[in-house]
This record gives C-alpha cells, sequence and structure tokens, in this order.
C-alpha cells in the first residue's frame, strides 16, 4: 500500500472551505466556480478566489479541481465555457470535473493540457465504460456510489486510469445524472446543480393490490449519509485512488472536522498497514456529531441496497463541535546580509525553488546600531503569507544600520519572486498553445458550433413514429398497428415478437437494460447477434457501459442513444455522431426556444410517456415490504395526493432465466404521462428525423387509443383525442 497514490480529496464550498480543507491534510480540494458547477447554491468561488486557490493550493504542494459538472445548453457552451476557463487553465488548475460528452470533447480540443475527470453524474457502473472514457481522453473515473467493492476492483483491474470514489457525505437516492425529479415536478435540474431534494420529503407508500398507505412522516426515499472509515483498508484494496468527501454545501467547520479524521487514519493505516487498522468509538462519535441523517452507514460497498441504509426521515443532526481550521504554512529557509556599504541582500528558499532580492544600502552606524534580534523581529512579520521561516541565517556586521523599511522592502521581494517561481512549473498559456496547434495542422476553431433554426418539415410530410414498451400486452398491439416504424422491446419480449413485428414491415431493436452493472448473463450477447442475423435493426442504449459493449462487438452503428445518454449542445451531437452511432434521442429537459438552436437530424424526440424521475438502486418494495423477488409494481403518493408509479426491476437483464442475478434497479415514474399531442405541429418544425411513444404501464386498450391519437396528429395533422397529460420542460425549460 504506497501513501504516494492514495489522494483525500476535500470539498470546499466558499474560500474558507478551501483554507479548511488544505490545513486538516487535504491532498487536493475540489470546487464550484460562478458557473456550470453541480452545486449552484453553494457560496461557490468567484474568479479571484479560484486563481487564489490555485495558486495556494500550488504552494503547498496540493492539487485543485473545478466542477464543470453540469449539462450545457448551445449558447452556454459556444459563448462562455472557454472564455470561462481560460484564466484557470493558464494558472494551472490541475483538473475539471466534466458530465457532458460535449463539454468534455470541447475542454479536450481547446485544453489538451488539463485532466479530465468523469464525475459520478456520468453513472459509470463497470470496466466498460470506464475503457470507454479512458480512450476519450479522461484521466479519471468518479464511479457511481452504488458499485460494491467487487465491482470496483475489476473496473481497477481493467482499466489504468484513476478511479475516485466517495467515502463521506450525503447518498442520492437515484444513481447521479439519472434523477429528473426536482427538475421534472418543480423545474430545477439536478442536472443543473439545482436540485431541490423532492427524495427528501414524505411519501406515502401503495401496493397496486393492496392500496394501503403507510401514514406520518415518512420519508422512503431518503438515505443515511455514508462513512466509510472503518472500511478505508477495504476501499483502498479494490483499487480506489481518490478518496473523495462530500459536502460543498457544508460549512467550514464540517470540511475541516471530517477531513482531519479521515488524515489520521490514512496516516494511521500508512504507518501500522491494515492489520493493525482500528477506529476507535470516539472517534466515530465525532465524525457523526459533525453531522448525520439517520446515523450513518458504509453505502453500497458492501450491500446491495436495503432497509438499514435509509433513514426514513429528513431530519438531520448537527452536533455542537467546537474546531478552529488551521491555517497551514510552507517553511522556507533564508539568507541575509547586510554588510555595510553594499545593499541588503536576501537569499530564500523553498522545496526546488529559490529567490534572491537585494535593495537599499546598509549604512555604518554612526550611534546605535541595529541589532540582530531586531533584524530577525523585523524579518518574521510574514503577514498573511503563506510562508514561516524554517530557518533563518543573519549575516551582518556589529556596528552597521538599516532602516525597517528596506528590510521590508527586501523581504516582500523576494518572497514575491519565491511565490513565482514555485508556481512557474504550473503556468501555461493557452494562446501560444493554439498558435502551435494551428501551426502544426488544421484544427477546430474556439466553439466550433452551429447555432441555427432547424428546417420546417412542414405538415405534408411524414415523420416516423417509433414506439417502446415493456410489456405483452403493449407489444401485441404495436406490431399490428400500421402507423408504427419501428419498435424497442426487452429481451423477454424480443424472443416471441421479432418475427411479427418484422412480418408487419417494423424495425425492430433490443433495448437494453436503464442501469447495467456486470456482465450480461451467458448467452445474451449471441442471441442478439443472431437477432440481427434474422433482420433486426438494432438496440436502444441507455448507458456508456451498454454502448461500450456494444461498440467493442463492431456494433455501434446500430445504436440508438436514449434521453439518458445526454446530447444538450450541438457538440455532444457531433461527439456521438464521430463515434457513428445510429441517432440519438432528445434530451428531455430542453424547452422549444432551446431545441430551436439544437441541430435536430439524427435525432428522436419522446412526444408520449411516464416520464422516468428516478433510477435506483434502491428498492420501495424491499425497504418498506419485504422483498418478494418479483417484477413489481407499487406507487409513491405525495403530501398532494400525487401518484408516482414505481416499477422493481428485479431481474435488470430481463432474459426468462429465473436463475439470472444482478443488481436490481427501481424506475419512479411521473405522475401523470407527458405528452406532445397538440404540439403536433410545432414539434414536426423543430426537424426531428422521429418521434417516440413510450408506453411503460398502458393497458393494450391505452395503447391502442394512444397510438391512433398521435398517429392523427403527428400524420395528418389532426387532433382527435384527448388526455391529460404534463408538457415536461417543452415550454417552461429547467433552471
Amino acid at each position: 500500500m504506497n501513501p504516494n497514490n492514495i489522494e483525500l480529496l476535500a470539498p470546499a464550498g466558499s474560500y474558507e472551505g478551501f483554507e479548511a480543507a488544505i490545513g486538516a491534510g487535504a491532498d487536493a480540494v475540489y470546487v464550484g466556480g460562478a458557473m456550470f458547477g453541480a452545486r449552484a447554491y453553494a457560496q461557490n468561488f468567484n474568479e479571484e478566489e479560484l486563481l487564489h486557490a490555485i495558486d495556494a493550493a500550488h504552494i503547498h504542494g496540493r492539487k485543485l479541481y473545478l466542477t464543470v459538472n453540469t449539462l450545457l445548453k448551445n449558447r452556454e457552451l459556444k459563448e462562455q465555457l472557454v472564455s470561462y476557463l481560460e484564466p484557470y487553465y493558464n494558472a494551472g488548475l490541475d483538473a475539471v470535473i466534466v458530465q457532458d460528452m460535449g463539454v468534455f470533447s470541447l475542454i479536450k480540443k481547446e485544453f489538451p493540457k488539463l485532466h479530465l475527470h468523469a464525475s459520478t453524474q456520468m453513472t459509470v457502473t463497470g470496466p466498460e465504460g470506464m475503457k470507454f472514457l479512458a480512450d476519450q481522453g479522461a484521466t479519471r473515473v468518479v464511479a457511481a456510489r452504488e458499485l460494491s467493492l467487487e465491482e470496483l476492483s475489476r473496473m481497477h483491474e481493467a482499466c489504468p486510469i484513476e478511479i475516485e470514489a466517495f467515502v463521506h457525505g450525503a447518498l442520492c437516492y437515484s444513481y447521479s445524472g439519472q434523477c429528473l425529479m426536482s427538475s421534472l415536478l418543480g423545474g430545477r435540474s439536478g442536472n443543473r446543480g439545482r436540485c431541490a431534494q423532492p427524495c427528501r420529503l414524505p411519501y406515502q407508500v401503495k401496493n397496486f393490490r393492496a392500496r394501503e398507505y403507510q401514514k406520518g412522516e415518512f420519508c422512503p426515499l431518503s438515505l443515511k449519509d455514508i462513512c466509510t472509515i472503518e472500511i478505508l483498508p477495504e476501499i483502498i484494496d479494490a483499487g480506489v485512488t481518490s478518496l473523495k468527501i462530500e459536502g460543498r454545501m457544508k460549512q467550514p467547520v464540517y470540511t475541516a472536522g471530517v477531513t482531519g479524521m479521515y488524515r489520521k487514519y490514512l496516516d494511521l493505516l500508512f504507518e501500522r498497514g491494515p492489520e493493525n487498522y482500528h477506529v476507535t468509538g470516539k472517534d466515530k462519535k465525532y465524525l457523526l456529531d459533525l453531522f448525520n441523517r439517520g446515523g450513518s452507514c458504509t453505502g453500497y460497498y458492501q450491500m446491495g441496497n436495503g432497509p438499514k441504509m435509509m433513514a426514513f426521515t429528513n431530519e438531520k443532526k448537527t452536533g455542537e463541535v467546537s474546531l478552529k481550521p488551521k491555517q497551514l504554512k510552507v517553511k522556507i529557509k533564508g539568507e541575509l546580509s547586510l554588510t555595510s556599504g553594499l545593499p541588503a541582500l536576501l537569499h530564500v528558499s523553498c522545496k526546488d525553488a529559490g529567490a534572491m532580492a537585494y535593495t537599499g544600502e546598509v549604512q555604518l552606524a554612526k550611534n546605535q546600531p541595529v541589532t540582530r534580534e531586531r533584524v530577525l523581529q523585523q524579518m518574521d512579520k510574514l503577514g498573511n503569507t503563506v510562508f514561516k521561516w524554517e530557518s533563518l541565517d543573519i549575516q551582518m556586521n556589529d556596528a552597521v544600520f538599516v532602516p525597517m523599511k528596506v528590510l521590508n522592502e527586501i523581504r516582500h521581494q523576494a518572497l514575491e519572486e519565491l511565490t513565482e517561481n514555485l508556481l512557474k512549473k504550473y503556468r501555461r498559456n493557452v494562446g501560444l498553445e493554439r498558435i502551435e496547434r494551428i501551426a502544426h495542422g488544421p484544427q477546430p476553431k474556439i466553439g466550433d458550433i452551429v447555432i441555427c433554426d432547424n428546417v420546417p418539415l412542414g405538415k405534408e410530410d411524414f415523420i416516423p413514429i417509433y414506439a417502446s414498451c415493456e410489456s405483452e400486452e403493449a407489444a401485441e398491439i404495436l406490431c399490428q398497428q400500421k402507423e408504427i416504424q419501428g419498435i424497442y422491446l426487452p429481451y423477454v419480449l424480443m424472443e416471441d415478437y421479432l418475427q411479427k413485428g418484422l412480418a408487419n414491415g417494423k424495425e425492430m431493436y433490443l433495448s437494453l437494460p436503464h442501469i447495467t452493472r456486470g456482465n450480461p448473463p451467458e448467452g445474451y450477447l449471441e442471441q442478439a447477434k443472431k437477432w440481427l442475423e434474422a433482420g433486426m435493426t438494432g438496440f436502444l442504449v441507455r448507458n456508456l457501459e451498454s454502448y461500450s459493449v456494444l461498440a467493442q462487438m463492431g456494433l455501434a452503428d446500430r445504436c440508438v442513444l436514449d434521453h439518458s445518454l445526454y446530447t444538450w449542445n450541438d457538440e455532444a451531437i457531433h461527439f456521438w455522431k464521430d463515434q457513428k452511432i445510429l441517432r440519438n434521442t432528445v434530451p428531455l429537459e430542453l424547452n422549444e426556444k432551446e431545441l430551436r438552436h439544437r441541430e435536430n437530424t439524427g435525432s428522436e424526440m419522446v412526444v408520449y410517456g411516464r416520464l422516468p424521475l428516478m433510477h435506483s438502486a434502491q428498492c420501495v418494495r424491499k425497504n418498506t415490504s419485504g422483498c418478494n423477488h418479483q417484477e413489481d409494481r407499487l406507487v409513491l403518493r405525495d403530501r398532494y395526493d400525487k401518484e408516482f408509479p414505481v416499477v422493481c426491476y428485479c431481474r435488470p437483464w430481463k432474459t426468462g432465466n429465473t436463475k439470472e442475478t444482478g443488481p436490481c434497479y427501481n424506475i419512479i415514474y411521473n405522475s401523470l404521462p407527458y405528452g406532445l399531442l397538440k404540439e403536433a405541429g410545432k414539434v414536426k418544425e423543430l426537424g426531428f428525423s422521429s418521434v417516440r411513444l413510450s408506453f411503460t404501464i398502458e393497458s393494450g386498450k391505452e395503447t391502442k387509443r394512444i397510438v391512433e391519437d398521435f398517429a392523427a396528429a403527428y400524420h395528418e395533422g389532426r387532433v382527435s383525442g384527448e388526455g391529460e397529460f404534463t408538457k415536461g420542460h417543452f415550454k417552461r425549460g429547467a433552471e
């Protein structure tokens, strides 16, 4: 176990938090700037503070990472991102944490020396997704918080880039990056750093059959916080190299307390070895006293899910912990020469850097010579600098006089030059780098994104309608509906409906799981290849792990990306076009105006369906009434009496093999179906290549009616049906 390879990474929501993290022993600090961070409501850093923090981190031998981990709209990407990052890049920013593949792609082109860390918002759940990101240029992956130690170990063995994992702080109920609950219910998008945390609110739980609700302030989606200090050896042994503390919204005293405790036990671990590692009850209590929500748990590292991980309450407990964050100082050595008739001369050194300054003139004392003690007292006035003397050798005659002003000036000059010399190796010049790139060949221009209105199709133009479904009842209807161009089916339905769909002239696609963890069941991919040979068109892909597996099989051009693989901006669209995918699906959070400035050719838009609010490794049924190992359905009812269907995927690969195992997940759907029926004309004007109807819990009768209503609107230009729909973000958009 090499301590030099392990990084303790602390959060800072303010400059005070940054100082607290550094003082408590963090090896690196992650912060948010004025834009594009996933904690928009933190105090965050202005430009001056962030530049100062970059320098301070480097002088202390630490690193600083900037969060750019939100999804960006076209105009933000083109007009703001590059100019926003330039000063930080030039100052030596160590890395950016990124969610958006468009952001990833543009930063890679414009700032080639900047390390790219793939955010946990990318939902990286396995080795194939990790290897794909490494191939694109990522130097680190922040793993999904739901992964076990065994899964992390497999990722580490499969791919050489760094793994960062959360070890302390809040846990989201949903897979990060796969939650639209705050966005669709309140317009505050978690993908934009503005989550309102609806998962912490009370809900009543109802089974479709039992129709019985739990009473009281019961919060079935509220998880305990994670505290892994007792299993640090196991986490490191699994291949994690960066241990991440959550908490940019919390106060500096929390940052200092948690970081200091993890620093203490990491040092003990490196000193004594894992066999002698032990955390005292007093220190564990101290961590919980700093902050906890319903106690704590060790997260998903040693268990898949379950009620022991749940707080079932939104009560936050903070103890009265008195702690003054330390201010860390950097030791320097100095040699001061005071010889009458010559300038005062000061040489200072720190690490591998040095500096020299000389000024004024040392005089022969006529009356009272300056004493060595007085000189030392004046030179000790280092004020707000980050330095302190390790040693200061003063060479002076007995009868000299030097004004205190001269000593102040020489000290200031020497330390200023030393600071610059210490930081010189971190500095960059993006302008010169661009000139050099241009000189060596054609390169993309800054913000090389086309902002244009899409060409209207016109009412007479035909737009293909595709449909996805989850039940036999719906699949039977869709195969018979002549208005449907193609159908997306899960594995358990493809076996029975492939030939029926092909016989009716449908394109047929295999819908892969929303969340992919572990290898597909034996024979899964082989059967998929046979279906392709039999006429199946391709795959509906929901995550990086699934895409990477198919791409390695040479099937990237058979992949339709679902809306969960976000293409908010044209740079992301171009990135995926370069991967040779078949088409993408329009994100669910862009409004009509924003979609008019998006490149929509080659995109499919969902125009009907129960939109997924959350994908969770937790199971509402297991946590409230016990697991029955069934593909069950329940309902959550909120304080406004809105009902949200919950579907339990006990067998996520859904092959029909009853022995199949693997991590399960829940999908929580919106209370009302989303439907752009009356808006068909406006949707067609946006220039999409196709539209999609998404069926989840609808009956066969409902499926048939909805297909007919939407076909009439999108093919004939007439609205013949009625229904209670939400318009999602088509009109309002997300913050």
